[in-house]
């Protein structure tokens, strides 16, 4: 064997989790967005390409240099990205999920156009609140969020999830490329999933002081916990297409440049599993 191919199979080995290495190459690579701004690109980079819709839910299959690939429009929101995964691991069966697209900021130290590896991903929405006599008003800064529940398939216990973690194999392969993305940072940071639309800036301060958020989207940790119950290797990456704590609206050329990226990550995998 040559030194150039040991070399590059000790790189996949550290690079890559052993998930991947384990699944059949047969098995594609899911890749998600929730919008057609978020999926176009991708869709437009499968060669083969046929289109299948289930429901409300449509995915396109084709292959990204010669391996399998499916896009999936998951539609906005929680419940659409969980129905979205179910459906795709059950007629796909995946050997891995990418859920990716655009995200408002929360961390200051992030900008339009950074892009967020998400180590863990949570469900920002849910709450729980201490009782209160009426007309002693409302504070939701004392609200607690809390875990989501899961009944695991094997021994059919319940455990409590309070954030779903990222592949880490799928997570040092994304951060290998930070340097090849020239369009802002790329940093590892922490998810914040709900069907919100945060514009206050004291609120969303007061998110990223508590939760450490980076982010909030409304679909990662809904497609992360179904990918969980399946024990399919998951990411969610994400772009900041706006930040209020800079001033920084909406941009939708983000939502492209996140799908450059990930469509380079995407072949780098291909090429460390062929």
């Amino acid at each position: 064997m040559s030194l150039l191919k040991r070399g590059f199979i000790l790189c996949c080995l550290i690079l890559s989790p052993m998930t991947i290495a384990a699944t059949p190459t047969s098995s594609p690579i899911l890749i998600q967005g929730a919008m057609d701004i978020e999926t176009t690109t991708l869709i437009n980079a499968l060669k083969n390409q046929s289109q299948i819709t289930v429901g409300a839910w449509t995915f396109w299959q084709g292959t990204i240099n010669d391996y399998p690939v499916v896009i999936s429009r998951t539609e906005v929101g929680i419940a659409n990205a969980a129905a979205a995964t179910t459906l795709a691991i059950e007629r796909f069966k995946p050997a891995l999920i990418i859920n990716q697209g655009t995200a408002g900021g929360h961390d200051p130290k992030l900008k339009r156009g950074d892009i967020v590896i998400g180590k863990t991903s949570f469900n920002m929405g849910a709450y729980k609140s201490d009782f209160t006599e009426k007309g002693k008003g409302i504070d939701p800064t004392k609200w607690q969020n809390f875990s989501v529940t899961m009944r695991l398939r094997d021994k059919g216990k319940l455990v409590d999830h309070n954030a779903f973690y990222a592949d880490q194999g799928l997570v040092n392969i994304a951060q290998s490329m930070a340097s090849s993305y020239k369009k802002g940072k790329v940093v590892t940071g922490i998810i914040g999933t709900a069907d919100e639309w945060n514009r206050e800036v004291d609120r969303i301060n007061w998110l990223h002081k508590t939760y450490n958020t980076s982010v909030e989207e409304m679909e990662t940790s809904s497609a992360a916990l179904v990918a969980e119950a399946y024990k399919i290797p998951f990411i969610g990456i994400r772009i900041l297409s706006n930040t209020d704590l800079h001033n920084q609206d909406f941009d939708p050329q983000t939502a492209v440049d996140c799908q450059l990226f990930v469509l380079d990550y995407t072949k780098k995998i291909i090429m460390m599993r062929n």
